[in-house]
């Protein structure tokens, strides 16, 4: 659906009457404007008297259609200096575009074949199937939404803007609260500071802490749509920080005793599969398809293994050739190992002390892999409909 306009025909919708709210709650602009608003309100930033300037702000084109979401104090003063050439800046946004364009057509696109062919038709499909779906789409999206971020963010850089970083390699987080630290930081924060804080944040008793958490990714999941997915798929994630929050004490006694805590892997891997478990109701099409996928993931375990045992074919059609699975099976694990090494080193300044044939031979390469690995399907981002 196309954000910028009304639909009124509630007969698509899950929810009548609702749709009269999606232009408030669906366009990054318009969050962005009302961080302007609010920032002005509270006298946190001083009201932009040039409506130039102020409508490159609220429609910066690099950012415009799915964010980063920037707030007044980081963007607007940058509108107004001078930027001369600057040979490493450039390189350094072009670089940053290069892998946000690889994210998008040779990792998510590629997977989005395998993950469309199984949850648009669900009930042709095992729980194997589903298995390998929901974790396809879990780095799908992570490629598609986190690509189109770095593309907007190094084509501001290369006009010499700095927009926020908005992914911090979110699937190395060893908790539901640091994962949301990490995902879309610049809507996270957002919601943060401008509704959680707002009703209470933690200053309450407790309950009405846990309530304000809830209320929030309840919101959270309403605005990407008003369908019942969305929002059960934020009141999931409402439910695991509070659930995480009440467990704490005995989740760490449990832990020492156990002594999983040796065990660094566990947390991550643990976070890891909630959250991918809580993207089904993302995906599917609609809540009947999110059930049956969720029920089928692990009641179809038992005749899964039967199968394995009787050496029976267990995986059907899944849009993509057994070589194509593997390749992009390959494709996630190199896009983790260089997460990995990012954690520890900066890939850039390492990149940059190479010889000049050397970062060419990488460029070369770069577009060899791009133009036989990349899908040409013309698949718009995922998030461009929020």
């Amino acid at each position: 659906m196309n954000q910028y306009t009304l639909h009124l025909n509630v007969n698509h919708n899950p929810i009548p009457f609702l749709t009269i709210l999606l232009p408030i709650g669906l366009s990054f602009h318009t969050f962005q404007a009302m961080s302007y608003t609010i920032e002005i309100y509270r006298c946190n930033q001083k009201a932009e008297r040039h409506f130039g300037i102020y409508s490159l702000y609220v429609m910066f084109y690099p950012q415009l259609v799915a964010g980063p979401i920037e707030r007044p104090q980081n963007l607007l003063h940058q509108f107004r200096e001078r930027y001369d050439f600057d040979y490493d800046r450039i390189t350094a946004g072009l670089r940053l575009m290069a892998w946000g364009l690889f994210k998008k057509v040779v990792i998510a696109d590629r997977l989005a074949i395998l993950v469309d062919t199984v949850y648009n038709n669900p009930q042709q499909h095992n729980s194997l199937s589903f298995i390998i779906a929901t974790l396809f789409f879990t780095f799908q999206i992570f490629c598609d939404f986190s690509g189109y971020s770095d593309i907007a963010i190094g084509a501001a850089r290369v006009m010499g803007f700095k927009l926020m970083t908005n992914f911090n390699k979110p699937y190395q987080s060893k908790s539901i609260s640091e994962f949301w630290k990490r995902w879309h930081i610049s809507l996270s924060t957002w919601f943060r500071d401008y509704l959680y804080i707002s009703i209470g944040g933690n200053k309450v008793t407790i309950p009405r802490w846990y309530l304000n958490l809830f209320v929030v990714f309840l919101i959270s999941g309403l605005w990407h749509g008003a369908n019942w997915t969305f929002i059960i798929w934020g009141a999931i994630h409402g439910v695991y920080l509070v659930f995480a929050l009440i467990t704490k004490e005995y989740r760490e006694k449990l832990n020492k005793k156990l002594f999983l805590d040796k065990f660094k892997f566990i947390p991550t891997l643990t976070t890891f599969s909630l959250v991918a478990l809580a993207w089904v109701f993302f995906r599917a099409d609609n809540l009947k398809n999110a059930i049956y996928i969720t029920k089928s993931i692990f009641t179809g375990l038992p005749d899964l293994y039967h199968k394995l045992r009787n050496g029976q074919k267990v995986l059907e059609y899944l849009g993509l050739s057994e070589n194509d699975l593997i390749l992009s099976v390959c494709l996630i694990l190199f896009l983790e190992t260089i997460h990995y090494i990012q954690s520890g080193n900066n890939i850039t300044e390492m990149f940059k002390k190479q010889s000049t044939s050397v970062r060419w031979i990488v460029y070369f390469g770069y577009i060899i892999t791009l133009w036989y690995l990349g899908i040409r399907d013309d698949r718009q981002f995922i998030y461009f409909q929020f």
